[in-house]
């Protein structure tokens, strides 16, 4: 059956980027200038997906506020003749049907996404990283409507994977499998943190999962582990000795906003795409370039 639900985990503190995150959630940080969350909800309704439920926490009710309507905004956009904006803001809260369900202790990943399953239900779902933007590099489909089509076609989970250097693969959940088409692997481990030595690859999972119902009861089976936290990867690891699971290892390139430098650099990047100042962003560049 086609999925149409998504859930976006955005409870988290976002330490690295105190004192910024005090008051404002990492996930509304903006890239040139829209949040980053907004992205990530883009890459859902542009793959298809009408159902949204973010997890939010303590002081992340802004998000909230991003994806409502805001009619004192609109009214003054309005008078003031900026229609361009005023479509732009309109459609923000018109995109899909978002809610909001609300984590009262941060346990980890998988327990933000055990939040998720009474919204959920029996269906298939999608999973989403609130802070990490995909962009694909050969195709004018969105990373997750590729996977969304792999799903379709195996009826298995899908997760997104990304070759990583050997000496950073203590970063990320690292999964092993065995080829079976292009870019994809028949999933046969996955390891959160692992270290260099004992990494089953250097395909990392790359925030984008489509999950069978299923991985609810593993998850409600999964006791504490790296950081005496429920860890989702662990989850996973107990699901792929009864269920399928295939690795997508994506053509493109990934945006993790979760830490400083790569949040600048995502910046950068995606600021050159946009017309209105990538003309000065480069000469800006080449100006600074040349001083180093």
């Amino acid at each position: 059956m086609p999925v149409t639900k998504a859930v976006i985990p955005a409870a988290g503190f976002g330490t690295r980027f105190l004192p910024a995150t005090k008051s404002v959630p990492k996930e509304m940080l903006p890239v040139v200038d829209t949040p980053t969350i907004q992205y990530v909800v883009e890459e859902c309704v542009e793959s298809g997906i009408t159902d949204i439920l973010i997890v939010i926490g303590q002081g992340k009710r802004s998000l909230e506020e991003h994806f409502d309507s805001s009619q004192e905004l609109e009214e003054r956009l309005e008078e003031n003749e900026h229609f361009s904006l005023l479509e732009k803001i309109r459609r923000i809260s018109k995109m899909a049907e978002i809610h909001f369900v609300w984590q009262k202790e941060l346990n980890g990943l998988g327990a933000a996404v055990s939040h998720g399953r009474t919204f959920v239900g029996n269906d298939p779902f999608a999973l989403l990283l609130g802070d990490t933007i995909l962009r694909e590099s050969d195709s004018s489909q969105p990373i997750l409507q590729q996977m969304l089509e792999i799903h379709e076609a195996k009826n298995a989970s899908v997760v997104a994977l990304e070759e990583v250097d050997r000496d950073r693969v203590s970063r990320y959940g690292i999964a092993g499998g065995t080829n079976i088409a292009d870019n994809l692997l028949a999933l046969d481990q996955i390891v959160e943190k692992p270290s260099a030595e004992d990494a089953p690859s250097n395909m990392a999972v790359a925030a984008r999962y489509i999950f069978q119902p299923a991985i609810f009861e593993y998850l409600s089976k999964t006791s504490r582990g790296k950081n005496n936290e429920i860890q989702l990867t662990d989850a996973m690891a107990a699901m792929l000795k009864d269920h399928e699971m295939i690795g997508f290892c994506f053509s493109g390139k990934r945006y993790d906003v979760g830490n400083k430098l790569d949040f600048i650099k995502t910046n950068i990047e995606l600021g050159l795409t946009h017309e209105d100042i990538a003309g000065e962003l480069t000469d800006y560049l080449r100006t600074l370039a040349s001083k180093l």
